[in-house]
């Protein structure tokens, strides 16, 4: 039997060893057959020769301290639905014709072993696992899956690497675990591995939201960034504020308080935070038409009146409200793209900033300083985009987590004076910018430029952004996968992983995973396609597009 301290007994290989597969006839596709098909790729993994043989009733043992963690039964359900779509241990034809045969499985139990039974979930819990998959033996009297974790959120991520292991043999109709044992010990490179959604330019309904939180799942991404509202709608109800979403597009575009905790909680059973966003001051239109007051003019919808207490009265309400829906200890406060002219075209605005003697520069700086006080006080970390860095780094709260978007180079500088930083270089990682391909964004990497290891633990991570200007409901998962996939690696596998050729090591591997998100339900793109989220061009295999 397996047991935990006999596990780095093992030889740990280099993760750009090439594993001999067998996948069968998917060379004939272009793919290279002595690759891992694992996607992120585990840190560390041994392997053996053997095929293993699934058993369509594969049972849950779950031990430790997580023997009754709801997330835990709910995810094996999950995958265990995945993994025999389409075995059931007896074939159409043996039904059709009478025919009976014994089947003996290799695998028929998976065993879960927690450590912690807390199902607290946040930035930085850990998501380690070690997996065994092996073969009765003389050591071994009944076949073996184990997945060991200090969480159930390591459990979860394990359970998705089982999952991948797993082949449907479309010959023998069974599932087939190939090049057995498997000896895989994982864990994150970032704690911080996150997708942005904008559901202000373009309404997602519920059901959407949910089919990119199961998919980001697949790729062990963990936090969904939710700018939820900005300048062009307001769909979010706030029952202290309940004119604000009189800013939705229409009655039928709208979340309310229900549906915000049932995302939130449909994330938590598969390991993911939500982050919320609420930009300030800019970006914020919208808010008036529930609440004019907020304007500083008819003519001037933005930013923000910066001279009224009921402005700041409004943010407390609504970050009130926000806290008892989003656990997660962070919470966007955007502050990007502020245009401050018109501020000095309104006369109450204009004269408080002389009262205040102050520049709309300064009247900038100290909406998003009030505004972080009022995070805090509510027991929120404060992030903010790069430009609240750039214009007013001493002035901002010394916990604020810096957001990079606009430019290379500012990671380095925020960690350089204490900040933590999140990676998003709109060269790279903007999903909306059709025209990067995959192995530009897979090359970006959090850590450039920064050599210090006392500064790179600053980088908390990193995130692909999915502004929705010209996505919707339509084409929001195809040009969000399979690109967001090469960040998701970059974030998870060690650096390692980029070395050598990648289009012999990567783009196999970032191809099959794209087929895999598509047999899931997942509406991914084509790889190769010159601009994201464009339909094959002819006819042929998912495999070679």
């Amino acid at each position: 039997m397996f047991n935990s301290q006999n596990f780095f007994l093992f030889l740990i290989f280099p993760l750009t060893l090439l594993i001999p597969s067998a996948l069968g006839d998917l060379s004939q596709s272009g793919f290279n057959a002595s690759l891992p098909y694992l996607w992120p790729m585990p840190s560390d993994f041994t392997f053996g020769n053997s095929t293993l043989s699934v058993d369509p009733q594969l049972s849950l043992v779950a031990a430790g301290n997580a023997g009754n963690s709801e997330i835990l039964k709910a995810a094996f359900d999950r995958y265990r639905g995945i993994i025999f779509k389409h075995a059931s241990g007896v074939s159409m034809l043996d039904k059709l014709w009478g025919r009976r045969r014994t089947f003996v499985y290799d695998i028929s139990e998976l065993k879960i072993d927690v450590q912690s039974d807390s199902e607290e979930l946040h930035l930085g819990v850990d998501e380690s696992y070690t997996l065994l998959v092996s073969k009765k033996d003389a050591h071994s009297i009944i076949g073996e899956a184990t997945i060991e974790a200090a969480t159930i959120y390591g459990a979860l991520r394990g359970l998705e690497t089982f999952s991948q292991l797993c082949t449907f043999n479309y010959e023998t109709k069974d599932v087939q675990i190939y090049q057995a044992p498997w000896y895989i010990k994982d864990n994150p490179r970032f704690t911080f591995r996150g997708l942005l959604i904008d559901t202000s330019r373009h309404f997602l309904p519920v059901d959407v939201i949910k089919s990119i939180i199961e998919s980001m799942s697949y790729a062990k991404l963990n936090v969904l960034h939710w700018h939820i509202v900005d300048e062009e709608s307001f769909p979010l109800e706030v029952p202290s504020y309940p004119n604000l979403w009189r800013g939705a597009y229409t009655k039928h575009e709208r979340y309310t308080i229900e549906d915000a905790y049932e995302i939130v909680a449909f994330a938590k059973m598969r390991g993911i935070n939500v982050m919320a966003e609420v930009d300030v001051p800019g970006h914020a239109e919208s808010w008036g038409i529930g609440y004019p007051d907020l304007w500083p003019s008819p003519s001037c919808k933005e930013p923000l009146d910066v001279t009224k207490n009921f402005t700041f009265d409004l943010i407390s309400g609504i970050l009130t409200d926000l806290r008892k829906i989003f656990p997660f200890e962070l919470f966007h406060l955007g502050g990007d793209e502020v245009n401050t002219d018109c501020w000095e075209t309104v006369p109450h605005v204009k004269q408080w900033l002389l009262d205040q003697n102050m520049t709309t520069k300064d009247a900038y700086e100290y909406f998003v300083l009030r505004a972080q006080e009022i995070a805090i006080s509510k027991n929120w970390t404060p992030v903010n985009w790069e430009e609240t860095f750039i214009n007013f780094e001493k002035g901002l709260n010394p916990r604020t987590i810096v957001h990079n978007w606009l430019r290379g180079g500012i990671c380095p500088k925020a960690v350089a004076d204490g900040f933590r930083c999140i990676f998003s270089d709109q060269g790279v990682w903007y999903l909306d910018h059709l025209d990067v391909p995959w192995d530009r964004a897979y090359h970006a990497d959090p850590l450039e430029g920064i050599s210090d290891p006392s500064q790179q633990k600053l980088i908390i991570g990193g995130e692909v952004c999915m502004w929705g200007e010209t996505a919707d409901a339509s084409n929001v998962l195809q040009t969000i996968w399979p690109r967001a996939a090469t960040a998701a690696e970059r974030l998870w596998s060690k650096n390692e992983t980029v070395s050598g050729n990648i289009t012999l090591s990567v783009l196999p591997r970032l191809s099959y995973f794209r087929c895999l998100l598509n047999r899931r339900g997942i509406e991914a793109a084509p790889v190769k396609n010159f601009y994201a989220r464009r339909p094959p061009t002819g006819p042929g295999s998912c495999y070679d597009q």
